[in-house]
């Protein structure tokens, strides 16, 4: 049924800042836009990570009717290498703590934050995740 994660999608006010604040973070620019073509953007998705999952930033007038503009709701966590490094450099771009540090049991770390235009951003180490990865 569920075959695997195939677009998290964020919403932001600015649009613009919101692009600029993720190709800082993940070093890459989007690979594609909507509508584009000398229009103003409504959309910029990312290709990131082992399994090139796509992120994807919405202006958030395109959000459903009532959506909340605060953090909340489910958390997606990214697979990092170092959960505290990761954590420190996204306090240091200006995210929010939103749930600390913690550890579960060896091998298994998380944290998320509050980016600055109100999505839950989840990071984690998972030695599962390393262990799929290396089949």
């Amino acid at each position: 049924m569920l075959r695997g994660l195939a677009t998290v999608s964020f919403w932001a006010d600015d649009l613009e800042a919101a692009k600029e604040w993720y190709v800082e973070l993940l070093g890459t620019e989007p690979y594609f836009e909507r509508p584009g073509n000398g229009q103003p953007a409504a959309y910029y998705e990312f290709r990131i990570g082992d399994y090139q999952a796509e992120l994807g930033l919405i202006d958030r007038r395109y959000a459903p009717p009532g959506a909340p503009a605060t953090p909340g709701g489910a958390v997606v966590h990214w697979h990092v290498d170092d959960v505290q490094a990761t954590l420190d450099r996204l306090l240091s771009m200006g995210a929010t703590p939103y749930t600390p540090l913690t550890e579960y049991g060896p091998g298994f770390v998380t944290a998320s934050v509050a980016d600055p235009f109100g999505n839950v951003l989840g990071i984690m180490y998972n030695r599962h995740y390393l262990e799929i990865l290396g089949r």
